[in-house]
């Protein structure tokens, strides 16, 4: 009895001697992950800002009279704020140059980006699911596509262009852009489409689904993430562009960023319409991007999963 106790005893001391040493160390280590934690936000945070800084510079310089630009930087609003004016955006608004160049862009841009998506996702079920003679040869040379800068084709399709009577219109930038967007789709889609499990796909097959209704009421559907985030690469992508619309639209058929380009050789006398017009180019990705975050990550995280 008496060992048992003393046993007992001992064991009793030990965890009143440890428990405090355990307690202190987790507090320690609370606070140790809450400083590295705020350590880590404030990091993050800093970088956000940094990012954003050229943004809100310009949105700022947007705000602005020309003489106030040429005189001094934009970060004085904070102490003059009287200097912010929507007078620049009502001139913009009223320049017929930008105002059909931005509508411009977007009859490239939103054309360009659906059939990428349309085009893409057809084509990367039947590379998924569609069982046909050479399919894999015709997939691997779909990847080799990707390497294949558009530079090289400039001429070549120029020509084509040209003989088919489309060069310097609006269908011509179109499909150029489609033709160099589809395999970067092609192959992101099939391998999300490959994916999807199998028997999901056979038992619409044994209830008597064909192959278009089981691609618009099963894969569509299962793939929105995968197909809203393409979506916004192909949009980011033919809206900045200014090589290809350079050399394959006509003055008419110029969007933004040519408009906009043309617009600084005059750089001293309408800085203001430069400041607003950039601005206008640079928001419109932005509201894209921010509208469809959420499937853009989605689909992204759908992506590393598989």
């Amino acid at each position: 009895m008496t060992t048992l106790h003393t046993a007992r005893a001992a064991k009793t001391a030990a965890a009143v001697t440890t428990a405090p040493g355990h307690a202190g160390r987790g507090a320690a280590a609370r606070v140790a992950r809450g400083f590295a934690g705020g350590a880590t936000r404030l990091v993050l945070l800093a970088v956000a800002l940094f990012w954003l800084l050229p943004t809100v510079g310009l949105l700022l310089s947007s705000l602005r009279g020309p003489l106030d630009i040429q005189s001094s930087g934009w970060w004085t609003v904070f102490t003059k704020p009287a200097q912010l004016t929507l007078h620049n955006y009502t001139d913009l608004l009223s320049n017929t140059t930008i105002t059909h160049s931005f509508t411009n862009s977007l009859l490239i841009t939103v054309p360009a980006t659906l059939l990428v998506v349309v085009v893409g996702s057809l084509a990367g079920y039947v590379f998924a699911w569609v069982e046909f003679p050479g399919r894999d040869w015709m997939f691997l040379l779909v990847v080799g596509l990707l390497v294949v800068p558009l530079q090289i084709a400039l001429v070549p399709i120029t020509s084509l262009f040209g003989k088919l009577g489309i060069f310097g219109s609006l269908i011509s930038v179109i499909l150029f852009h489609v033709a160099f967007g589809l395999p970067f789709a092609i192959f992101l889609l099939r391998n999300f489409f490959a994916g999807i499990p199998r028997e999901l796909l056979e038992a619409a097959r044994l209830d008597g689904a064909g192959e278009l209704w089981l691609f618009l009421r099963v894969v569509v559907p299962l793939g929105g993430p995968a197909t809203a985030s393409l979506g916004i690469f192909p949009f980011l992508w033919v809206w900045n562009d200014m090589l290809v619309v350079l050399i394959f639209a006509d003055p008419g058929s110029a969007p933004l960023t040519v408009a906009l380009q043309q617009q600084t050789r005059q750089f001293g006398t309408n800085i203001d319409v430069l400041s607003s017009g950039a601005f206008l180019s640079v928001i419109i990705p932005l509201v894209v991007f921010f509208a469809f975050q959420r499937q853009f990550v989605n689909g992204v995280m759908a992506g590393a999963l598989k």
